[in-house]
């Protein structure tokens, strides 16, 4: 059985938003917010009953690393964003680049005040 964490998660919905070749990334004054993939599709992908993922969401919450919106889903924040574009960047960088292209790789990291 997969022991569930907050890194475990974040790992996870970057290899869930790769896998399906689509990242959502939305940008505003001096930030960049990633679209995380649904806590159902989460639970799907590591193989648990959806109710395992559900506290640590609410942790990430807690930890200011996720936002949840009605009918827009789930968003990092500022500080999970840097969280998954250091996992992006560090173990699947060239997975990345080949969706988003390394300019708006580049960008991102630009918002986040991350450097190469």
């Amino acid at each position: 059985m997969v022991i569930l964490s907050v890194d475990l998660l974040f790992d996870a919905a970057v290899r869930i938003l790769l896998m399906e070749q689509s990242i959502t990334v939305s940008f505003s004054q001096n930030k960049a917010r990633i679209k995380f993939p649904t806590t159902r599709r989460l639970a799907e992908f590591l193989n648990v009953p959806h109710y395992y993922v559900l506290p640590y969401f609410a942790m990430m919450e807690q930890e200011e690393l996720v936002t949840r919106a009605e009918r827009v889903g789930i968003m990092t924040t500022e500080k999970g964003s840097l969280k998954m574009i250091e996992i992006m960047k560090s173990h699947y960088q060239q997975e990345t680049e080949a969706i988003i292209g390394q300019t708006i790789f580049k960008e991102i990291e630009k918002k986040l005040n991350i450097t190469r």
